[in-house]
């Protein structure tokens, strides 16, 4: 079931993704998911509530008149779960705050430079959160998208998720004290947040991961909001020695790979007896979950075991993938930690597993995916705060940066640019 790859095998297996439009192709002269989803938000921009209505009733297969989920039902909520429940989502959202709470925001100034110059920071007007449905709610999600925005100082949060959000979901939103819940899925949410409709405020940003319908969305109203990324399928990538337990590697592997059947589950080791090991614990573990079906299909697919030669090719193949999570079981984590430049989050020892990141760790788990690892980060509070860059130069200094800024401007055949910065060397 978990096949064993040498790195070659690999690099040109389990290592390459699908680019985000060929992950379903078109089948029998079909429109292709981009074209549905172009289709969908144009309907919503141009008709507004009354094409909302009717890409719910079509997909989701729910009529409603009111998108806003009642100020009551959000109210309720917490008690219509288990306390033990309600109990671990307080603890979630009050570590997943203290973290974020930690990371600096400042603003600055110098008077270095002649007169002052510096850097104001202030926080996104109105942010819209996607919260996914799917197989099952995702409360964390909500928690991991909303708090950070919160701390920022975003003063106004919409969040949209499928119709007839479960109280779990309305419970976690209660914890965070939002109001403005929308029951909205797919990309006619996306839609609604970037366009704004009678029901639904347009928003200045959007973040959440969904399904690829959800993504593709997000990529065509990208730049008339702005966007946290573009969420593929859910990976994560362990490297392990011989210390390693293999029963908690095959644990974690297979946690991942019930997300999705397209969910990444990669472990690199030089040890051939652990590898065997996990092998043997996937095939003894598997037959004990509910969800087998889903995680043997993604581990069939995207999952594997690669047996490198060292740690030091281990290190090298992992910053090539950028994996969204990056999990090391070693003996000397440490050692190997500095060679490690490309992951949405690395979990050091296996106390550290990826699925206290995914609830309760405390950064949030909306990391990067599909390799963007290279140049994106996690969601957190600079996501949802603006810079704007502050000159007050002072009449020295002015003066003294004119004739070059005239000469760069001639260079460049702007010659109003040259006279606008030349006219201030006169007095009048």
């Amino acid at each position: 079931m978990l096949k064993i790859y040498t790195p070659q095998q690999a690099s040109a297996t389990i290592l390459r993704r699908a680019p985000l439009n060929q992950q379903f192709p078109r089948f029998g002269g079909q429109p292709s998911p981009p074209e549905v989803v172009a289709q969908i938000l144009a309907s919503v921009r141009d008709e507004g509530d009354a094409a909302l209505k009717r890409w719910t009733t079509l997909l989701d297969r729910v009529t409603l008149d009111d998108f806003r989920v009642p100020a009551e039902r959000i109210q309720n909520a917490p008690r219509e779960i288990a306390p033990e429940l309600l109990q671990a989502l307080e603890l979630a959202a009050q570590r997943i705050r203290a973290f974020h709470q930690k990371q600096p925001l400042p603003g600055w100034q110098t008077r270095e430079l002649g007169g002052v110059l510096g850097q104001r920071v202030s926080p996104i007007a109105r942010v819209g959160v996607y919260v996914p449905g799917g197989r099952a709610p995702l409360p964390s999600s909500l928690l991991m998208s909303a708090i950070p925005a919160q701390v920022a100082g975003v003063p106004e949060i919409v969040v949209c998720t499928p119709p007839n959000p479960p109280p779990v979901i309305l419970a976690a939103a209660r914890i965070c004290g939002l109001q403005d819940i929308f029951q909205l899925g797919g990309a006619q949410a996306i839609a609604a947040l970037a366009f704004g409709t009678a029901s639904i405020p347009k928003v200045d940003k959007i973040v959440g991961a969904g399904n690829l319908y959800v993504t593709l969305a997000k990529q065509q109203v990208f730049g008339l909001v702005g966007l946290d990324g573009l969420a593929g399928p859910t990976e994560t990538m362990i490297i392990a020695d011989h210390t390693a337990n293999p029963r908690w590697i095959a644990a974690d592997l297979m946690a991942q790979a019930e997300h999705d059947v397209l969910a990444s589950a990669i472990l690199l080791t030089p040890s051939r007896e652990l590898a065997a090991a996990v092998q043997a614990e996937v095939a003894r573990q598997i037959e004990q979950l509910p969800t087998a079906d889903v995680v043997a299909r993604a581990l069939r697919d995207h999952g594997g075991i690669v047996l490198v030669p060292d740690l030091d090719t281990a290190a090298a193949l992992a910053n090539d993938y950028a994996a969204e999570h990056l999990c090391l079981s070693l003996q000397d984590p440490d050692a190997l930690l500095p060679q490690l430049k490309n992951a949405g989050g690395i979990f050091i020892g296996e106390r550290s597993f990826e699925v206290l990141g995914d609830y309760l760790a405390g950064p949030s788990h909306v990391m990067p995916t599909a390799g963007t690892a290279r140049f994106a980060s996690p969601l957190n509070v600079l996501d949802f705060v603006k810079i704007t860059s502050i000159v007050r130069l002072d009449n020295e200094t002015s003066r003294a940066l004119s004739p070059p800024a005239a000469r760069l401007a001639r260079a460049e055949s702007l010659d109003a640019h040259a006279r606008a910065a030349e006219l201030r060397l006169n007095r009048t």
